[in-house]
């Protein structure tokens, strides 16, 4: 039998009409089932494939989802992506995953790509050098519908979903000062973005309220990424050594992993000489040799919220613009030098 089995040739293998083939393959009511069942029977024994290109020019839609991650290795977002197929799955999309490798050139050829398919909507982290937010702008304007997700940009007509960044930021560096700890330092994600915006506020509202001095010198730039914590540990190395801070607070887990292996090579001891914690829960952390303190991320859970609203966006056009947050907690290990 053909691959292009035809509802009309269905109908006319069963006696029926058309319509009614029509309304089974479609899921619609007012069929009564043992005719459902017959025909679905037919239809699977022909070969029958739903002709989504046809049906997505009636429709207007794709039932397809774009999704950009930044990268690929940092385990956080292969949980995101786990929980963003499991909505995906349930409302019967199918899912495009592409990678931007932390660069917004790359960035907006997969969105472009992504938009040549005619994707019914984009889930967007964005590239950690990402700046050009009129070109989000546009995107939103043209009737794309965007959630962007961890990494958002705000105000420009989307909706995002993160975490409380700035609150679990201020709770791990206060856990630092709680433990006597008054030289503090962090390792920054740009600025440009929310997330790394609202963790350098966390952290310096932390300092504030326990009236410790908020040093420029002491907040160093690394990125996500495990050479960006490594160097701006490094940086932090060229201060005299009076200067050195006792206890660093890292944007994420991946820099403070390139972080501890500065100071592993400086033959400084963690926690003993130099405290450090991080921020996603990465799966290495609990494995380094001294296993670090963390900020647990719902992943998995941020992936599903973010989907659920892309969903409800794209099928309802009254579906409200929403800054949606989870919650965190402390995930307390060696690295920071206490046990509660």
């Amino acid at each position: 039998m053909s691959s292009n089995v035809t509802l009309k040739q269905i109908a006319e293998a069963l006696g029926v009409s058309a319509m009614t083939v029509s309304r089974v393959i479609n899921n619609k009511a007012n069929v009564d089932e043992k005719t459902r069942a017959r025909v679905l029977a037919k239809a699977k024994s022909m070969g029958y494939t739903p002709n989504h290109v046809a049906k997505s020019l009636v429709s207007k839609k794709t039932q397809t989802i774009g999704v950009v991650i930044p990268e690929i290795h940092h385990v956080f977002f292969s949980e995101v992506v786990s929980g963003i197929e499991a909505v995906v799955y349930e409302n019967n999309y199918q899912l495009f995953l592409t990678n931007s490798a932390e660069d917004v050139a790359r960035e907006k050829n997969v969105i472009e790509a992504l938009r040549s398919k005619r994707v019914d909507g984009i889930l967007l982290s964005c590239a950690e050098n990402s700046k050009d937010f009129e070109y989000y702008k546009k995107l939103i304007n043209s009737g794309l519908n965007i959630v962007f997700f961890d990494r958002c940009v705000e105000n420009i007509g989307a909706s995002c979903v993160s975490v409380d960044d700035e609150n679990s930021s201020y709770l791990i560096t206060s856990h630092l000062i709680g433990h006597g700890y008054d030289k503090i330092a962090h390792l920054s994600g740009p600025e440009n973005l929310s997330v790394g915006r609202e963790r350098l506020r966390g952290y310096k509202r932390a300092l504030e309220e326990h009236q410790l001095p908020v040093k420029d010198e002491w907040i160093v730039e690394s990125g996500f990424r495990e050479d960006g914590g490594y160097n701006a540990m490094y940086k932090l190395f060229e201060l005299p050594k009076s200067e050195w801070p006792r206890a660093v607070v890292a944007i994420n887990d991946p820099a403070a992993i390139g972080a501890m292996k500065a100071i592993n090579e400086h033959g400084l001891s963690i926690p003993d000489e130099i405290a450090i914690v991080g921020f996603s829960d990465d799966i290495r952390a609990e494995l380094m040799p001294c296993p670090l303190t963390t900020v647990d991320q719902p992943a998995f859970a941020l992936g599903k919220k973010a989907a659920e609203k892309l969903i409800r966006s794209i099928e309802n056009d009254d579906e409200p613009i929403e800054n949606i947050e989870l919650l965190t907690q402390m995930k307390i290990r060696s690295s920071c030098g206490a046990h509660e």
